[in-house]
């Protein structure tokens, strides 16, 4: 576990959505202040806006990738999605469901059908996996980040310097 999954868990329980938590955990090394990082991830919540498909942890991950390893020239596209496949057989090999599908880590056969978010009771965050796999998004993350140091000029935006 590292600090950074102990900030998205916390976060979850805050009412975030999954999403959020990932990227908030992450606002200073992104070079985001936390309604910056909160912002830009709102939508990925839900599975994107509660259509329960691609995981919000895994894509406030993904996000987080982009904006520390990502690149503006589009013939590097490819570089990033064998980093983004990387990563998503690891969050499958360890979220405990094999998936990075939101319904199907939640079990549900299919979405709900509703934009209307649930309301955060005690009940829901007792059937809900979802703290547990900000954690492990935000764990992940933080592996890659050790694992793949940044270039120097990067490396400044760490201390939540805006980036150049």
């Amino acid at each position: 576990m590292s600090k950074y999954g102990d900030k998205a868990y916390e976060a979850f329980f805050k009412g975030y959505n999954c999403s959020q938590c990932v990227a908030l955990a992450f606002a200073a090394e992104m070079g985001l202040t936390e309604e910056q990082a909160l912002k830009l991830s709102s939508g990925f919540g839900g599975g994107m806006g509660r259509m329960r498909e691609v995981c919000g942890a895994f894509s406030g991950a993904v996000l987080v990738l982009g904006a520390l390893y990502g690149n503006t020239d589009p013939a590097l596209k490819t570089q990033t999605y064998t980093e983004v496949q990387a990563l998503a057989a690891q969050y499958r090999a360890r979220n405990g469901g094999g998936s990075i599908v939101c319904r199907e880590l939640l079990g549900l056969k299919q979405a709900e059908g509703s934009p209307v978010a649930s309301p955060r009771t005690a009940d829901y965050y007792k059937k809900r996996p979802c703290p547990e796999l900000v954690r492990l998004a935000a764990d992940l993350m933080a592996e890659y980040i050790e694992q793949h140091p940044r270039p120097a000029a990067d490396a400044g935006q760490e201390k939540g310097d805006a980036p150049a």
